[in-house]
């Protein structure tokens, strides 16, 4: 039905399709044909992009909005066949103005749910950031360098990094700088 609809307005517009895309499993985080749709239009090979509907071309208003502005960049237009959305008229380009402003409304709606959650964990003695896992293996590094091992080595053998090695046996007793 959708690939019959998007045909037939084609035609009405009197465009030709140079390349249709069916996103299968459309939940996927990686896209890959519609990269390849993408590439396309990075390659000045179509100067159109018409989808059913605006969710099927991005996962989010933000994503919808970055890739909006790269077409539009790159001269491609786009339609949406079942939203109206046409941005080759100057309402549709408006439209995507007020894309902009809800892409930026949800970031920083993102954002202060973000430093909320953080705050409270703070609040509750959550440690936050990265575990202290080298650390934890300090007196052993310390062993390990006093019996003449490598810092290259003592990291391979503990399995961590070299910086932690070094970090550890450059502030002592604390294994840490806190």
């Amino acid at each position: 039905m959708q690939t019959r609809a998007l045909r037939e307005y084609a035609t009405r517009r009197g465009w030709k399709i140079a390349l249709q895309v069916k996103e299968v499993g459309s939940g996927a985080s990686q896209r890959e044909r519609r990269e390849q749709l993408l590439e396309s239009a990075r390659r000045r090979e179509i100067d159109v992009v018409l989808v059913w509907r605006l969710d099927r071309w991005g996962r989010s208003v933000t994503d919808l909005l970055a890739t909006l502005q790269e077409l539009e960049h790159l001269g491609v237009r786009f339609v949406s066949l079942t939203e109206a959305l046409d941005l080759t008229t100057p309402a549709g380009r408006a439209m995507a103005g007020l894309l902009a402003v809800f892409a930026e409304f949800e970031r920083e709606i993102l954002r202060e749910r973000v430093r909320a959650g953080l705050a409270h964990a703070r609040q509750n003695g959550q440690r936050l950031g990265r575990p202290i896992t080298a650390s934890l293996q300090a007196e052993q590094v310390r062993k390990l360098s006093r019996a003449g091992v490598s810092k290259a080595e003592i990291a391979r053998q503990l399995e961590i990094g070299r910086t932690s090695v070094r970090r550890i046996l450059a502030h002592g007793n604390r294994g840490h700088p806190r």
